[in-house]
């Protein structure tokens, strides 16, 4: 059975911050995710460049893809643009940290579906 985007964002909800009680995808964090047969490919960010767990977290959705869906291959990118801010934060993530959706985007052009090859 073919690996879907869906199931791999299933198994991305699996990984969090250890600094913050969301998971990664519903942080915001994820940009894009690319399935080409066994093989998968996530283009992500990080809350800041000197996050303390910027090994961690990558490596966490390789090998959780990998071994869950039985990806021969899963290549997490990290990206710095556009830049993370809570405006990308899910509504559900929002309710568990308590904050509104008043947040104002940093990048109002951005509407969570991002490619970086189209900027």
């Amino acid at each position: 059975m073919p690996i879907t985007k869906e199931q791999v964002v299933e198994v991305i909800r699996t990984v969090y911050d250890p600094e913050i009680p969301v998971n990664i995808h519903d942080l915001g964090l994820i940009y894009d995710i690319d399935v080409d047969g066994p093989e998968v490919n996530v283009v992500m960010t990080l809350t800041s460049p000197s996050c303390p767990s910027a090994r961690e977290i990558p490596a966490s959705v390789e090998s959780r893809v990998m071994k869950t869906l039985g990806a021969s291959k899963c290549l997490v990118h990290i990206v710095w643009s556009p830049p993370w801010g809570p405006h990308l934060i899910s509504p559900a993530g929002k309710k568990i940290l308590g904050i509104g959706d008043d947040a104002p985007p940093s990048d109002a052009g951005h509407d969570g579906d991002f490619n970086p090859t189209e900027r």
